[in-house]
């Protein structure tokens, strides 16, 4: 199958995933569809927005009804990233009944969360307006289901920040206290990458303002993480910076203060709400009579 270009993350495999959720449902078949409807049955669909927001998924969506179907003929009206109201048709799907209906709820699942997503991401992202901060995803994200959710921030108008703990060296609060303080942890990381031969962005996790002086004081890093700042210390860390160093704020940041943290100046903000405390959006896949 071809796969679209926006779904080649690194490290997944979307036909493996795929074949994953649709056994997970289908199992030894759909029995019901057996039992109700003919083998060679055509049928036409239509995927219904329910709610308003924004539409994520849609090619990945594709890409389940044709691993189902691959003779399935679609006719689609709007793409990812458009947003929606009720009533709102996203695509009409033509091709055989049964297999169809087999991955429908595979479609939905994907579909709803990835547009939940993107659709929490997005209205974050409008509270930036104006400003040059930008909105950063976590990775509290679902188990197996990292990268559409991380697709559907994008979608959304959010950025990643790293996949996994393959990709950046991200120096917690743990790995500190683990170390024997910020110098130990940070001396480590340096030498770990020099004697392993690898290139990667090092970030510090911050717990006040002594913390930010430690961490300037022993420099070797590219961002600092104000974990758990208020705005106020957030521009108190900023003038000591100086942007000699990426910024980014976290924790406890909303919808409802999100603008309030982006008007200090800081670089990033990074968000667990966006995939873990998302609505999902209502959605349909329903057989046009």
């Amino acid at each position: 199958m071809n796969h679209p270009t926006v779904i080649n993350y690194p490290g997944f495999d979307l036909a493996a995933f795929i074949t994953r959720a649709l056994g997970e449902d289908n199992g030894d078949g759909d029995h019901t569809s057996l039992a109700c409807i003919p083998e060679r049955q055509k049928g036409k669909f239509r995927l219904m927005a329910k709610s308003h927001g924004i539409i994520a998924g849609v090619e990945l969506g594709l890409c389940i009804l044709k691993f189902s179907d691959p003779d399935v003929r679609i006719s689609l009206t709007l793409k990812d990233g458009s947003p929606v109201r009720p009533g709102d048709t996203v695509f009409i799907a033509e091709g055989n009944t049964r297999k169809l209906l087999g991955a429908e709820r595979v479609l939905l699942n994907c579909m709803q969360r990835m547009s939940g997503i993107a659709t929490k991401t997005n209205e974050m992202v409008k509270q930036l307006h104006g400003l040059k901060t930008k909105l950063l995803d976590t990775r509290k994200t679902t188990p197996g289901f990292r990268v559409p959710e991380k697709w559907a921030v994008k979608t959304g108008g959010g950025e990643n920040h790293r996949m996994g703990l393959y990709d950046m060296i991200l120096i917690k609060d743990n790995h500190i206290d683990s170390a024997g303080g910020i110098k130990q942890a940070i001396f480590a990381c340096r030498e770990y990458l020099s004697k392993n031969n690898r290139s990667m962005k090092v970030e510090v996790e911050a717990r006040s303002i002594e913390d930010v002086k430690e961490i300037m004081a022993n420099g070797d890093v590219d961002r600092i993480m104000l974990d758990n700042f208020s705005p106020e210390d957030i521009r108190e860390a900023i003038e000591l910076i100086k942007g000699q160093y990426i910024t980014e704020a976290s924790g406890n940041i909303t919808r409802e203060n999100i603008r309030s943290y982006a008007e200090t100046g800081v670089d990033y903000i990074s968000s667990g709400e966006l995939t873990h405390s998302f609505r999902s959006l209502d959605l349909s896949f329903k057989v046009i009579q």
